[in-house]
């Protein structure tokens, strides 16, 4: 099958089989059980990003390592940033853009770190010849249960890198975006929907959203449009990497009206057409892949 294929959206995939699992932060896709599907053996490209050269953080795993599959695929060439304790992953998603004929560059570090996230886009322009699209997609999420345990240290690396990293980014990006250039942020039908175990990751989800209409409307003038995709329940490491306390991963995903997670797999389309021409009028919107969970 493939994403164009007609399904069921109920039965299109299985409901997850969860077994406890715990990873340590930020989680590996090459140890997540169940694997996740990223879209490996279902994208096809049509040359909708052909020529076009991406950024995309947190690329390694998850949604990140969906949208580069699709990325490679439209024809587009993609650096992708993670952390050093991500190699393994992100050397896979390497083989993937390298597999549709596309080239790959990987840029390991800590967006929390400033000087590494405003580096890390000028390094991803020299290596890839400039710059179309950019992706802010890199998240933190640890749950805690109650708001006096959680740390000031814990709240200000969630915030450092959820939403502080996309101003740096967005920063040093402008220096190379030409007109036709888009950025995308990841939200979260958490910016809407917060669950009361994740106050801080929902917090920054809310600041990306509102970032994301007020940067809209900054930079259209300039030929740039930015956008939003906010995904509902989605299978990836931030899971069982303490994202969710373990009586609620075995049921990950099932109070979405879907009745089942989303595969990241399901995300990839949104941000091919977010980054493609096909959405030339779209600006300061926000897309919700959430399984029936609706934005407001």
């Amino acid at each position: 099958m493939t994403q164009f294929d007609m399904q069921d959206p109920l039965t299109q995939y299985d409901k997850l089989d969860i077994p406890e699992q715990t990873q340590t932060e930020p989680g590996l896709d090459s140890e997540l059980v169940p694997a996740a599907d990223h879209g490996q053996s279902s994208y096809v490209g049509l040359g909708r990003l052909k020529g076009r050269k991406a950024l995309i953080t947190g690329g390694d795993s998850g949604i990140g390592r969906a949208v580069a599959i699709a990325y490679a695929r439209e024809g587009a060439d993609v650096a992708i940033s993670y952390l050093p304790s991500e190699e393994p992953d992100a050397q896979n998603v390497k083989t993937d853009i390298e597999a549709a004929g596309k080239k790959a560059v990987l840029l390991p570090g800590d967006l929390s770190d400033e000087t590494y996230a405003r580096r890390l886009v000028h390094e991803a322009a020299e290596a890839l010849g400039g710059l179309d699209i950019v992706v802010n997609n890199a998240g933190k999420q640890i749950h805690v249960d109650d708001i006096t345990k959680l740390s000031t240290e814990q709240l200000e690396s969630t915030f450092r890198v959820n939403i502080m990293a996309m101003f740096w980014i967005v920063q040093e990006a402008l220096e190379y975006l030409p007109k036709g250039g888009t950025i995308i942020n990841t939200t979260s039908i958490q910016a809407y929907q917060p669950s009361e175990g994740l106050l801080d990751y929902a917090a920054t989800k809310a600041a990306i959203a509102n970032f994301t209409h007020g940067l809209g409307k900054q930079l259209i003038p300039k030929g740039i449009r930015v956008n939003g995709v906010a995904p509902g329940p989605i299978w990836t490491p931030l899971q069982p990497s303490h994202g969710q306390p373990m009586e609620k991963l075995t049921q990950f995903g099932e109070q979405a009206p879907i009745g089942r997670a989303g595969q990241p797999a399901e995300l990839a389309s949104a941000y091919v057409f977010l980054a493609s021409q096909e959405s030339s009028y779209i600006a300061g919107e926000i897309i919700g892949v959430t399984g029936g969970q609706h934005l407001p």
